[in-house]
């Protein structure tokens, strides 16, 4: 089965870059299909730190061709930056093991701006953002004024639409919320800058895709974010702009969905979530701060700390059943090495009565309260163990009364942030 997609269970922040990088190794193609800058994917190699923005994390493998389609709204700025640290640091970025699609929608300043002050006027009912200007460039896409990959390479294509979108957007810029406009020859001089190094990228990703799969090569889907903050089937408002799961690789790559062989999870021994909204196992006391501290939860893309709680097995089952998963990865084991008992939400209670199954309405997931369970913790390293039949006896309890609270198997564990710091279940 040459295709295989990846993606977050939780509200992101799950390791996927770790684990994308393991599993790179075994195949020929590296997919990102949505998402924007804000995704930070953070791999550790021999103690050096990497964290990936918007290049696929198949970039540290030599031979791999990573893939940056076209349902994202690429930072052009970010991107060249992250081209230029990697070959600093001795990774060289090249069209031949990276390509760009040139539908990929473009973020400017001004959608940056946007993002920013219509947080502002938002007060108590703000998201959250990053202020990257993703939420912004998306809208634009639905509403047909955006510009994309293919017009930074068209100089005169560029001119007419960026004039165009400008003077709207100055409006609203300057007209509404007061501030100073932007100027449109100096943003002009900048994207046709972008366009010149990013051209020799451009490619058409989809074609190019489906004939590795038609070829028999091996293909890897790369999720960005989580499925809960998917733009449809997550906690809405405070979500994403862009399909996370696997139904976001149909339109996002230009994929036949019927040859996405496998679905497979990831997500934490525990739960944490950036930003606003609903997050019903979040622990404010000294657990909360103890995950935090034991897992370094700070975001990779902005440094903010993460809310912390404990494992949601309602809400994994929830993201893995809707993506069809067939396996999922359990990352951070070895953070919950500090805890002597360990708490787990099997269940939820909704007006006096248990829930199973995670509300569809956002009303009703802001009023649930967890019902957990607990089991005692092990209290020792497992950072270097590497075959499952090592783990002491209570995480290996712990790992199989989660996979059947969830009812998806367990394929792999991660135990640290090294690349080879991974337990294979050998399902």
């Amino acid at each position: 089965m040459p295709s295989l997609s990846v993606f977050g269970a939780q509200w992101g922040d799950e390791g996927k870059g770790k684990i994308i990088d393991n599993l790179a190794r075994d195949h020929d193609l590296v997919v990102r299909y949505q998402g924007g800058a804000n995704a930070g994917h953070t791999v550790v190699v021999g103690g050096e730190k990497f964290v990936l923005h918007q290049i696929p994390s198949g970039i540290l493998h030599d031979g791999k061709r990573n893939v940056i389609a076209g349902g994202l709204a690429i930072d052009p700025a970010t991107l060249l930056r992250e081209i230029d640290g990697l070959s600093e640091r001795g990774i060289e970025v090249h069209p031949g093991n990276l390509c760009v699609s040139g539908a990929a929608h473009v973020i400017f300043e001004h959608h940056r701006r946007i993002d920013r002050l219509s947080e502002r006027w938002l007060g108590d009912g703000r998201i959250g953002t990053t202020g990257r200007g993703i939420g912004p460039c998306y809208a634009d896409k639905a509403a047909r004024t955006g510009l994309r990959i293919a017009d930074l390479v068209d100089p005169d294509r560029l001119r007419q639409r960026l004039g165009a979108v400008l003077a709207e957007k100055n409006a609203l810029i300057g007209d509404v919320h007061g501030e100073e406009t932007l100027d449109f020859e100096a943003e002009l001089s900048a994207a046709l800058a972008f366009g010149e190094r990013l051209a020799p990228f451009v490619a058409d990703t989809g074609a190019e895709v489906r004939a590795a799969y038609r070829e028999g090569k091996r293909i890897l889907f790369e999720g960005a974010q989580g499925v809960l903050l998917d733009i449809d089937h997550g906690t809405y408002p405070y979500v994403t702009s862009s399909n996370t799961g696997v139904h976001g690789i149909g339109p996002g790559v230009g994929f036949p969905p019927n040859q996405i062989d496998r679905a497979w999870g990831i997500a934490k021994a525990y739960c944490t979530r950036v930003g606003e909204g609903p997050f019903p196992t979040e622990d404010e006391g000294e657990c909360g701060e103890r995950l935090r501290d034991e897992g370094n939860e700070y975001g990779a893309t902005t440094g903010r700390p993460r809310r912390c709680g404990w494992f949601d097995a309602v809400a994994v089952r929830y993201a893995l059943e809707l993506n069809g998963a067939q396996g999922w990865i359990m990352t951070n084991l070895d953070v919950l090495s500090a805890f002597s008992e360990i708490s787990v939400a099997s269940a939820y209670e909704l007006d006096g009565r248990a829930v199973d199954r995670y509300p569809a309405a956002l009303a009703s997931l802001a009023g649930v309260v967890p019902r957990y369970e607990s089991r005692p913790g092990w209290m020792e390293d497992i950072t270097g163990v590497r075959h499952y039949g090592d783990l002491p006896g209570a995480a290996r309890d712990y790992v199989e009364w989660i996979e059947t609270l969830v009812g998806v198997p367990i394929v792999l564990l991660s135990v640290g942030p090294e690349r080879d710091q991974v337990i294979p279940r050998g399902l």
